[in-house]
């Protein structure tokens, strides 16, 4: 009980510094190269503890986003949902392969979260018209070395989890 509560908070704890992250103002020409950093750290947790952290949270998570953000209720919920899904499904996959291969997983991953998105504001008709749409994506997958070695030495410093093998 006491492993699960430290693995839901320091979860939390990081979960919210990437929402603090992805709501920080930037300059106006930055803003097409903010990553998905909500994301990308619920994808670190759903791989270093699946039974912990999940679609549920995920599902939290991209609604808060969508409030934040002023986006249709739902819409990055649900491809965080999707992404968040198929991580569970390959985790022990993901967990051995090496950071080269996690960040091109990762980066379609992503990609098929901003497609859906992409799809959604398309019906709403608020479709961009520019390739910098897909730059959180690109941007997101070239940062994922770096989140899951801070994340992990997160998890190693608080014996978040007893997974030696991640």
């Amino acid at each position: 009980m006491k492993m699960m509560n430290k693995t839901l908070r320091i979860g939390l704890f990081t979960v919210i510094g990437a929402f603090m992250l992805a709501i920080m103002p930037l300059p106006e020409w930055a803003i097409e190269f903010r990553p998905d950093w909500v994301t990308l750290v619920l994808i670190y947790w759903a791989m270093a503890a699946p039974s912990k952290i999940g679609v549920t949270m995920a599902w939290i998570a991209g609604l808060l986003l969508d409030v934040s953000y002023g986006t249709l209720m739902g819409q990055n919920a649900v491809g965080m949902v999707l992404v968040i899904y198929v991580v569970h499904l390959q985790h022990q996959r993901l967990r051995v392969a090496s950071l080269l291969q996690q960040a091109i997983v990762i980066f379609f991953l992503l990609l098929i979260k901003q497609l859906s998105v992409l799809w959604v504001d398309g019906m709403l008709g608020r479709a961009p018209n520019s390739w910098l749409y897909f730059m959180p994506t690109l941007i997101s997958a070239l940062l994922w070395p770096w989140t899951y070695l801070i994340l992990k030495d997160l998890q190693r410093k608080y014996s978040v989890t007893k997974n030696y093998y991640f």
